[in-house]
């Protein structure tokens, strides 16, 4: 090789160098492309609510698979036919365009191609100018774009940023907001105007030019005919619909919840467990509700799917652009007056205190300095604890979280995942807790409920799609949140409601209403055997309503909601291992028959509480072997006033002398909860774990 070539060799290799290592050093800027609009969709893909991108503009992510095969066609056949095969740069465009230009003295059309139109929009600041240089930086920019994306992904690039008035970028922005429908259903028309727009943003805009919109879209219709991509009768069909002269409002489905997932996940796009048509019901219903409301009231309403804790339907509100109508009612801490009141009764019965059908008084009582009221101010005298519970009963619930504890009450809950505000200045949660003395959201109380309908366990609701299932939590055992489902299933329905008049045979719901002190908040909270539904209505600023009840003002709200839900696929579960199936009082083994109170004196006379002596908590309890099959174990308590009564499980072993053993013989490996339960109601229990011994 002569010296001549080799340095003419080494002179392109620096060349080829220089301009790689310029590529590498100057790529494609593609800030724009990643400032892009959160979104956050329902289940299904279905748009909930998007946001506006950082720079102020409706920048919608958008695929070739998101919008209307004619539109493609539309779009390629004008802007770019040979898109699929040029290296971003297609030099028989830009010499048709040079000819023509030579020809007439004015251009007649650009030789751009899509990739170089998608370079411009990535930097507009710095090629939006015409000229010669301008025009070379496009082409380089253009080819270093097909070498580092698809042809798939530059066309999303375009399908995303193209310019379509105002603040709209993107086919989908300009197709929701103009014509209110997703790309995908775009007619020819409609094409038409969405590939004429990007030439001229500004000057064609239809929600302010609408007759130049008019004359750009059918001159797109013209050429098409022309290059025999339509008909001429398709064409002359379009053109006989006009153009949209005003913008719609972006979607703004369950903004409250949007709004809040936007600022905790900082994601563009947030796919929720929300159902779309569900929701879509749920906002129509509660805005005609709300219409009924002639005080400045609100209400809101949570929707979740019991066996995934599927967050399906979330209403925050129901004026989110009014006064304060921003503020998220569904999340707000707010008095739930007496609609934790099942808790309490869950809990007693969890531990052998309570059974249904036990006998409780309801008489003017003090507790210390606390002399609490029935809603009414009269008094039922001895009632079953399924009926106390049922009517609402005041002075029978504040008396069981007495044996109960409010402390224990509260952590229960707490340690299920509800957040609880106490009023400021209270040391410990103490016995108005029962009546409503705490705050807590709409969402948490939902969540609550449908640990009842799911055998007592409690779980965080999900919101996010395919997020894992947050760890269970038990509120109590299976015996408890039956006996509960059966007595709130059996609540009476408010006035003018009744099976065949609004609420489904197919469906059994048990619910629960609350009235805050001062009517500031009605609730009420239910549950089938797939939902649970918790709707509060009130004032968003906490003033009274007098009057507004939780049975008036929130059951009915929630029987519509229910109406609205899918028929329930699972059956009413049976009756857990363990439950006492009795049909009278007396049929109890005597320690449940009736609930005892116990006076100062009394208890300071009284033997102490049962104590288990064994099995301790925690112990390990070896199974007997397999030549020892009935070989039984021995409960052994200290205190406690006879009979004692013992359970294993929740399953009954029986009533025995405080003297006298009381035998267990055990049938399997694992946990195990047994309790023990005195003449007064008093119990103590342990967690054990039963263990063969190789």
């Amino acid at each position: 090789m002569t010296p001549r070539l080799k340095r003419t060799g080494y002179a392109l290799l620096g060349v080829a160098l220089a301009v790689i290592a310029a590529d590498r050093l100057l790529p494609p800027d593609m800030t724009r492309a990643q400032a892009l609009s959160p979104e956050v969709t329902a289940s299904d893909g279905a748009l909930l609510r998007p946001f506006l991108s950082k720079d102020g503009a409706w920048r919608l992510h958008t695929t070739a698979y998101d919008v209307s095969p004619r539109y493609l066609t539309l779009l390629m056949a004008y802007e770019d036919r040979r898109f699929e095969h040029h290296v971003g740069v297609d030099l028989l465009a830009l010499g048709r365009a040079a000819s023509q230009w030579l020809g007439a003295g004015h251009v007649v059309s650009g030789g751009s191609t899509l990739t170089m139109q998608v370079a411009r929009l990535l930097e507009p600041a710095r090629l939006q100018h015409r000229g010669v240089f301008t025009k070379m930086l496009q082409m380089v920019r253009a080819v270093q774009l097909e070498e580092r994306y698809s042809k798939d992904e530059i066309l999303s690039l375009y399908l995303t940023l193209a310019p379509m008035g105002g603040n709209l970028e993107g086919v989908r922005a300009a197709s929701l907001s103009y014509f209110g429908k997703a790309p995908a259903a775009l007619d020819l028309a409609e094409s038409a105007l969405l590939v004429a727009l990007p030439q001229a943003p500004v000057k064609a805009r239809p929600d302010r030019h609408a007759g130049a919109a008019l004359a750009a879209r059918n001159h797109v219709l013209d050429r098409m005919v022309a290059e025999a991509v339509i008909t001429a009768a398709d064409a002359a069909l379009a053109k006989r619909e006009g153009v949209p002269f005003a913008r719609q409002p972006m979607s703004l489905a369950a903004p409250h919840l949007a709004q809040k997932l936007v600022l905790a996940n900082r994601q563009l796009l947030i796919k929720t467990t929300i159902d779309a048509r569900i929701q879509a019901a749920a906002e129509r219903m509660a805005a005609e509700e709300r219409g009924y409301f002639d005080d400045g009231a609100d209400l809101a309403i949570v929707v979740v799917e019991n066996k995934t804790r599927n967050l399906i339907a979330y209403v925050g509100g129901t004026r989110y652009w009014g006064r304060g109508g921003q503020v998220d009612l569904a999340s707000r801490s707010r008095s739930p007056g007496s609609a934790l009141k099942p808790f309490i009764y869950g809990l007693a019965f969890d531990n052998l205190a309570l059974h249904p059908l036990t006998r409780m008084t309801d008489e003017a009582t003090q507790f210390g300095d606390y002399a609490p009221q029935d809603f009414e101010g009269s008094f039922q005298g001895t009632v079953t604890a399924r009926e106390a519970l049922q009517m609402s009963l005041n002075i029978p619930a504040v008396a069981l979280l007495d044996r109960v504890g409010p402390l224990t009450f509260t952590m229960a809950l707490e340690n299920a995942g509800a957040h609880l505000a106490f009023p400021p200045g209270n040391a410990a949660p103490s016995l108005p807790v029962a009546l409503g003395g705490l705050g807590i959201s709409l969402a948490d109380i939902a969540m609550l409920y449908a640990g009842i309908a799911e055998g007592g366990e409690a779980r965080a609701l999900r919101v996010i799609a395919n997020a894992r299932q947050a760890p269970p939590h038990r509120l109590f055992g299976p015996v408890a949140a039956w006996y509960l489902r059966h007595i709130l299933n059996g609540v009476a329905l408010p006035d003018g409601w009744a099976m065949g008049q609004g609420l489904s045979h197919s469906r059994s719901i048990g619910f629960k209403t609350g009235t805050s002190y001062g009517f500031r908040d009605a609730w009420a909270v239910g549950f089938s055997n797939d939902y649970t539904v918790a709707v509060w209505v009130g004032r968003a600023d906490g003033t009274p309503r007098p009057g507004h009840m939780g049975r008036e003002a929130g059951a009915p709200i929630l029987l519509k909601m229910f109406g609205l839900l899918p028929p329930d696929r699972r059956p009413a579960p049976a009756p857990p291992a363990g439950a006492l199936l009795a049909h009278a009082t007396e049929e109890l083994p005597m320690a449940l028959q009736l609930f005892r109170r116990e006076s100062k004196a009394e208890a300071v006379a009284a033997l102490p509480p049962p104590a288990i002596a064994f099995p301790p908590n925690g112990a390990v309890v070896p199974l007997p072997g397999a030549k020892d099959r009935e070989q039984t174990i021995t409960l052994r308590a200290d205190g406690g006033r006879a009979p004692l009564t013992w359970l294993v499980n929740g399953e009954w072993i029986g009533n025995f002398d405080r003297f006298a053993a009381a035998t267990y013989r055990p049938q399997a490996e694992g946990l195990a909860r047994v309790t023990v339960v005195d003449a007064d109601g008093r119990s103590d229990s342990s967690e054990i774990r039963f263990k063969k011994i190789r």
